[in-house]
Formats: C-alpha cells, sequence, structure tokens
C-alpha cells in the first residue's frame, strides 16, 4: 500500500505557474494509481480546496486534508509533519510531493521537490534584496531535504548543477505537458472571447504576469517601433501594482491607443483568447519553462518569443525567436509574423 501526498497549498492565485502545473499534473496521476494506491492533498481551506472538487468527486482514492499553516508559515514546519505522521495506514509508505520550495524540510518520510525557477539567483537585479535572501535560505532547506528533484526543463536542470551545485543523480527532467483543452477554437467560441473583452480581428497577444523578469518593458520598447497600423497589442494577466513601470512607458510614449492592458482573464477563456490572437509574444528573460508559449502553439496562434533559459526547448523550430534584451530584435520578429501569411500558417 502507498499513499502520495501532494502539498497544494501553493496552488494559488499568487503563484499562477504553479498552480496550472498542479491542475495538469494531478488529474493525470490520479489516473496512474494502482488498487492499493491513494493520492492525498494538502490544502489550507475549504476555499483552495474547491478547484480539486471534481477531481475527487470522480475517484475514490482522491481525498484531502486541511494544514492550518499556509507555505509561507513556519508553524508548517510542525503542522505538515504532524498531519503526515498521521496519515499512514498500518504498512502503507508514503511519499510527500511539494510543487513549490516552500515546503516542511523535516518530515520522516520521502520528499520530492519540483524545481520550476531559480529567478532570484539568475537574474538577482529583478527581485528585492529580501527576497533574494529568503530565497536563498529556503531553497538552501528545501534542496538538501528532498530525496528527489524534478525539474521542468533541460535549462531549470542545468541551473540546478551549475549556479547551485545540486548533484545530477538526484535531478530528473520531466518538462510540462499542455491541457487538452488548449487546441484551435471554433469560430463560435472565438467570437465569444472577442465580443468579451471586446478585442478587434487582429491583436498580438501577451498573457501572464508583469514581474520585471517577463520584460514588458522590451515589449513596450519594442512595440513603439512598429507602424502605427499594426494590430493593437493586448497585455492580458493579473497586474501587480508593484510593478508600474510597463504602464507608465505606454503613457509616456503615446501608446496608450495601440496598447491595451486587458487584466486578469477567466481560466474558460484562455483557449479562445489564444485561437483569437493573430500572433503570441513572450519576452521574458527567463523562464524555468513557459506555460504560455506551449498552449499559445497548442491553439494553432504563432508565437514570438525570447531565445533564453528553457524557451527554445518549448518552441523547438516552430517559433520565431529574438534577443530580449534587444527591442529591435523584438520588434523584427513581430513585424515578420504580422506581413507574412506564409509564416503564421
Amino acid at each position: 500500500m502507498s499513499a502520495f501526498v501532494f502539498d497544494t497549498r501553493t496552488a494559488i492565485t499568487h503563484f499562477p505557474g504553479i498552480g496550472r502545473y498542479v491542475a495538469g499534473l494531478l488529474p493525470a496521476l490520479s489516473t496512474q494509481l494502482a488498487q492499493d494506491e491513494r493520492l492525498v492533498l494538502l490544502c489550507t481551506s475549504t476555499a483552495q480546496a474547491a478547484q480539486f472538487d471534481a477531481l475527487r468527486a470522480s475517484n475514490a482514492a482522491v481525498s484531502v486534508h486541511y494544514v492550518q499553516a499556509d507555505a509561507f508559515s513556519p508553524a508548517q514546519q510542525w503542522q505538515v509533519r504532524r498531519l503526515v505522521g498521521s496519515l499512514a495506514a498500518p504498512n502503507e509508505a508514503l511519499v510527500y510531493h511539494s510543487p513549490y520550495y516552500l515546503m516542511p524540510y523535516w518530515l520522516g518520510v520521502p520528499k520530492v521537490l519540483t524545481v520550476h525557477d531559480l529567478i532570484p539567483i539568475v537574474l538577482p537585479e529583478t527581485v528585492s534584496l529580501r527576497a533574494r535572501l529568503f530565497f536563498r535560505l529556503t531553497h538552501r532547506l528545501a534542496l538538501r531535504s528532498a530525496d528527489r528533484i524534478i525539474a521542468v526543463s533541460e535549462a531549470t536542470r542545468s541551473d540546478l548543477i551549475n549556479v547551485l551545485g545540486v548533484e545530477e543523480a538526484r535531478i530528473t527532467v520531466i518538462p510540462h505537458s499542455v491541457e487538452s483543452r488548449f487546441h484551435p477554437q471554433p469560430q463560435t467560441e472565438i467570437e465569444r472571447v472577442r465580443t468579451t473583452h471586446d478585442l478587434p480581428a487582429q491583436f498580438v497577444l501577451y498573457l501572464g504576469i508583469n514581474k520585471p523578469h517577463k520584460n514588458l518593458v522590451g515589449l513596450i520598447q519594442a512595440y513603439a517601433m512598429l507602424p502605427e497600423n499594426a494590430p493593437l497589442l493586448v497585455i492580458a494577466g493579473a497586474w501587480d501594482t508593484r510593478y508600474p513601470e510597463a504602464r507608465e512607458l505606454a503613457t509616456r510614449l503615446a501608446l496608450t491607443d495601440r496598447v491595451r492592458f486587458l487584466g486578469p482573464v477567466n481560466d474558460a477563456d484562455l483557449p479562445g483568447l489564444y485561437s483569437a490572437a493573430t500572433v503570441f509574444v513572450f519576452p521574458s528573460r527567463y523562464e524555468g519553462f513557459g506555460f504560455p508559449v506551449l498552449e499559445a502553439m497548442a491553439c494553432g496562434t504563432p508565437v514570438a518569443c525570447s531565445n533564453v533559459s528553457s524557451l527554445p526547448e518549448v518552441g523547438g523550430d516552430a517559433v520565431s525567436y529574438f534577443d530580449p534584451l534587444l527591442p529591435s530584435t523584438i520588434a523584427a520578429q513581430l513585424i515578420r509574423l504580422l506581413e507574412s501569411d506564409s509564416l503564421r500558417q
């Protein structure tokens, strides 16, 4: 008998990439359970656990247990240990899996850690000193305590080995996949999404957060180089008010009629939004994987993205690449895709 204890407490809006990872992984994992295996999800509240209601309803081997402490709280170190210690049935083996480095470090059971990226270490200038110090401490503890480490890309694996000195033998690369709902949408769905969000027939889409490593300032600089008749640039995703630079730059460059900040988009609208876009652009300076690139490709949308970190792994030879540090190259690839019907096919 075995129980897989999966810690979902970081599958929250603050960590959208982790939420996407968990949403894709758990349904697939639940289908692989043997008759004597079960999947236990750790959540902080019934509200947070609600996202797994359908999964629990479809599989009796999936259950939820609650931890009062969130992943940022020191109290998790003893609360999760106490809970995990009470979960095992007689003669049952437990394995704990955390999708993020904010986790309990001393559990007494084998631990698996998924590492998505090392942004605070690779791009320290994009985060505060406090965040860098916190990351270094917690990441060091997590990496030391994990029995196995999953890297979501070869780029992340390389960073773990070369930047942090993690033993190669402890790391397994398991790339992300794309959810089956991401595929070219019928015209009726595209029109519904266009109407819902008041979008034109042609537009260039960016989808993601606005943290500094996402390089939205570089994207705005590049868009200023495009002809005035270029399609609208739509920047979609949750907006962190700590980083207003892209909005401020769009105003200074008099681009407010050419750039639209759409804000958060309902998850159900994402396949239609990707499918409606003329081109998808992803100018990030660093990605552990880069879900939006894969999702846009799955929806049949032409993609222009950065040529750094994991992104060439994700895009392969199906993407137009640029140097994210050179806005002129971003502009050149956008113009190339927008002006060539054959390239967009």
